[in-house]
């Protein structure tokens, strides 16, 4: 078999077997975001989340930008693996909920590391020195943006340097036809986009809920 179902037992296993392991700090920003209800889903998983932080290693990535905070357990895993006086700037519109995050990011030790920009994601990107000079850029946001954050992120990313997608397959509804709502659409559109784009040479991943991993030639 080439693939299996992954059940919160294997995936507790795998993370069980990774490097940086779930601490207290992360455990009560999961606790406390759970209690946000149906929106919690929005949550990368610690899988994820370990990928993140040895993605941000393996680059030496010391200028990240993440569009989409939400509660900021991704936020902590990206600036976790940041090379020594890195910096990550998270994009965000909701004070109320990355002000969880702001606290678990402190108590991580990581608030140094992390700045927040209250404001529509694309006006905060737009106004980015156009210096290709940023590392490491993780999309979690909404969808039909995807295609407008890329075109303005994509120039400013160094060559090597890595541009992250999450939930690009759309919990499986990328592939069904009969799939016509305006997040499908949307993915569709940015995952043709990213393929044609000669710039960047790209793999989806079938983990998570689809993750594009695309390195600036």
């Amino acid at each position: 078999m080439r693939s299996f179902p992954v059940t919160d037992a294997i995936r507790s296993y795998a993370v069980a077997h990774g490097t940086w392991r779930p601490d207290p700090v992360v455990r009560g920003l999961q606790a406390e975001t759970a209690g946000l209800g149906d929106a919690a889903g929005m949550q990368i998983g610690d899988d994820q989340g370990q990928l993140l932080t040895l993605l941000a290693r393996l680059i030496g990535a010391r200028r990240a930008v993440e569009v989409g905070t939400f509660t900021g357990y991704s936020s902590m895993c990206i600036a976790r693996g940041l090379a020594e006086g890195g910096s990550l700037l998270c994009c965000d519109v909701s004070a109320e909920w990355t002000e969880i995050g702001r606290r678990a990011w402190a108590s991580a030790g990581l608030a140094d590391r992390i700045e927040l920009r209250i404001a529509p994601a694309l006006d905060t990107l737009r106004a980015l020195p156009t210096a290709a000079d940023i590392d490491l850029v993780f999309i979690d946001a909404d969808k039909p943006a995807y295609a407008a954050y890329w075109a303005e992120l994509v120039p400013r990313v160094r060559p090597g340097g890595l541009l992250l997608a999450d939930n690009v397959l759309w919990s499986g509804r990328i592939a069904d036809p009969e799939t016509d709502d305006a997040n499908t659409v949307a993915l569709r559109a940015f995952n043709d986009l990213v393929v044609s784009d000669d710039r960047v040479e790209s793999v989806v991943l079938t983990a998570f809920d689809g993750l594009t991993i695309a390195r600036k030639r």
